[in-house]
């Protein structure tokens, strides 16, 4: 009985750390829309500091994040159909905005299946691309997908401010979890 116990303990266990993996790549969707919301259309396209043509727009980093993620989807879970890619160049905000809505709930299904301990899941491995080994689908492929977010926002947050654009400075903005958690209309709080 007692190890009947611990295992169902276990199973609830990671049944919640699945969950807060799920929800928290539920919010991080939110967070790139309230950079884009709160965005200076100025900055959009400002040139980054350096050398010219050494680096990317914010807008070319909006197009890098949603067009990475089609990559993941593709190789990673082809069964689910891809929004079509952003051109850096090209995309407005509202079409960058509307780009990472789609792409987001895609990459949110694709983890959903990959995190799952069904048998039948489809979604068994996951390839960064083909510049690199493909990876068991896990923890490890949440752990990069949203790692990877994370640094193009600190990456336009700061192209922002070096551009003379403030962005999110009067709010606790992309840290506020338990507002995101709400916007996201989850009904947990942050584990």
């Amino acid at each position: 009985m007692a190890l009947r116990s611990q295992a169902q303990q276990s199973h609830a266990a990671l049944a919640e750390i699945r969950d807060s993996l799920l929800e928290t790549y539920a919010i991080n969707d939110g967070m790139n829309q309230l950079i884009l919301s709160s965005l200076d259309p100025r900055a959009w396209r400002a040139e980054p500091p350096g050398e010219k043509g050494n680096g990317r727009t914010i807008a070319a980093i909006f197009a890098h994040l949603h067009n990475y993620r089609l990559v993941w989807l593709k190789n990673s879970a082809p069964h689910l159909k891809c929004p079509p890619p952003l051109d850096p160049d090209r995309c407005t905000m509202k079409q960058a905005a509307a780009a990472h809505r789609r792409s987001a709930a895609q990459c949110l299904r694709m983890l959903s299946d990959a995190l799952s301990a069904a048998p039948n899941r489809r979604v068994t491995k996951f390839s960064r691309g083909s510049w690199t080994r493909t990876w068991p689908a896990g923890g490890t492929m949440f752990a990069y997908m949203f790692s990877h977010e994370a640094h193009h926002r600190g990456q336009i947050l700061m192209l922002a401010h070096q551009a003379g654009y403030r962005v999110l400075h009067d709010t606790p903005g992309i840290w506020h979890w338990e507002k995101l958690w709400k916007q996201a209309g989850l009904t947990t709080r942050p584990r």
